[in-house]
Order: C-alpha cells, then sequence, then structure tokens
C-alpha cells in the first residue's frame, strides 16, 4: 500500500488518537450516523471494519448489534481498539485491506471503509478490484459504507497546508503535493520536549479519486447508491446490494 505502512508505523500512529479527538464524542456520533442512516443487523449480523484504526466504527458497529472483524495494518492501533472495544463482539486481525476477499468465508452483511482508508489503495485498478471483491461477499440487501476525500479538485498556493490541531505540547499541520493522479500528503509534527521543540515529518501517498468514479465502480457491481452526501468534511456513501 505504497508507503502507508511505513507511515503509520513510524509516525502517524503514535499521535493518531490525538490527532483525531475525543473517542467517546466521535463514536457517538458515528454510531448516530449509523442510526440516522438504519444501518443495523438484518442478515448474518457480521460486519468488517477495514482499515479500523483505534475502532471509532467498530465500537459503534458492535453497539448497535453487529459481531465486528476489525482489520487494520497498524498494530499500535489495533492494541488501542481492543481497549476501547473491551467487552464487545470486536475481534481484530492485522491485515492489508487488500486481502478483503480471503474474509469471505465470515460471510459479511455490512463491509465498511471509512475516514480516508480507500485512497490509501494504490491507483484505481487497486480500488476497482477491491470494491469488485468487497460488493461480491455481500448477500443481496447487504451494504457497503465508504468515505474518501476529495483530492479530484486541487488547493492552491497557501491552502496546501493544513493546520490540524495542536494544544500547548504539539503542533500537526498537513501539506499537500498534488500530481497528476496522487497526492503526497506530508505530515509536520512539532512536539514539545524537555529539550524543547522537536519536528517530526514523514510523508506518504493518496490517490486521488472522485465521488462520480467510485459510484460508477459500485453500479457496476450490482450495488444500488443509498446514500451519498458529506460527513465531517468527506464524500460518504451507502451502497445496497441488489
Amino acid at each position: 500500500m505504497n508507503n502507508v505502512k511505513e507511515h503509520y508505523e513510524k509516525h502517524l500512529a503514535n499521535f493518531y488518537s490525538w490527532m483525531a479527538g475525543d473517542f467517546t464524542k466521535l463514536q457517538v456520533e458515528h454510531q448516530q450516523f449509523l442510526e440516522t442512516h438504519k444501518i443495523k443487523p438484518l442478515l448474518t449480523k457480521v460486519a468488517l471494519d477495514l482499515g479500523a484504526g483505534h475502532g471509532l466504527q467498530s465500537v459503534s458497529l458492535a453497539h448497535v448489534g453487529f459481531s465486528v472483524t476489525a482489520i487494520d495494518i497498524n498494530i499500535h492501533l489495533l492494541t488501542e481498539l481492543k481497549i476501547n472495544g473491551a467487552d464487545l463482539k470486536i475481534n481484530t486481525v492485522k491485515d492489508d485491506i487488500r486481502n478483503v476477499s480471503n474474509y469471505k468465508t465470515l460471510k459479511p452483511e455490512l463491509i465498511i471503509c471509512w475516514g480516508d482508508t480507500l485512497t490509501h489503495l494504490e491507483n484505481g485498478k487497486e480500488i476497482d478490484l477491491f470494491l469488485k471483491e468487497s460488493c461480491e461477499m455481500l448477500p443481496s440487501g447487504g451494504k457497503i459504507l465508504l468515505s474518501f476525500r476529495d483530492y479530484a479538485q486541487k488547493l492552491n498556493g497557501d491552502e496546501r497546508f493544513i493546520p490540524v490541531k495542536s494544544d500547548e505540547n504539539r503542533i500537526l499541520t498537513c501539506f499537500l503535493e498534488y500530481l497528476p493522479t496522487q497526492v503526497r500528503v506530508t505530515d509536520l509534527l512539532h512536539e514539545k520536549t524537555k529539550n524543547g521543540w522537536q519536528q517530526k515529518i514523514s510523508s506518504y501517498y493518496k490517490f486521488r479519486i472522485s465521488q462520480d468514479e467510485v459510484i460508477d465502480m459500485l453500479l457496476r457491481n450490482k450495488m444500488k447508491i443509498e446514500f451519498c452526501g458529506k460527513e465531517k468534511g468527506m464524500i460518504a456513501i451507502i451502497g445496497v446490494k441488489n
């Protein structure tokens, strides 16, 4: 997955939870999103959370009644997920989301790939195959939930510097460089230590894909679009298997 794994292991995972914010508040908000869109177990009661991170989606899915398999490439985040989802029906697996077809024996009725994980895939062909394999394992009436940032439209000049979060000990800024099919994302973290402020920098790539391209891929895989809109600044799509 280009250099995403290395970026998370050596840089982002160390402050991901801090960057994301109040877990309980965000988890409740995501659960409300699920409930608003009537996302609940109706068939096999199994959900796959792909790119599960520290568990916002997995915990929400478990709370509404799903048995969840949470998949992520980063063991640090999965360890946090186990703590956040203690006593819930969540099984954590360290794996690449591109291996999604390995989990078809679980017979999921819901697959979620949330929080811009989709753009971690290297190119359009990888995304197309990932969605094809995900949709194929869903039963009729099964659903796929996706969210991702719209990098199709370029930011220009100083707009490319995005202040993400800051407090008395940390300042996180994100810088975007637009390439023909990718965006190079650089996370610049300034962290206060006993020796003064230290700067830590790491970059990785995300694929630039549009809302219309993703919808077209879903439609070609026997899905109908139940919802398409914005959720916390990202494109959010709910597809239902015909």
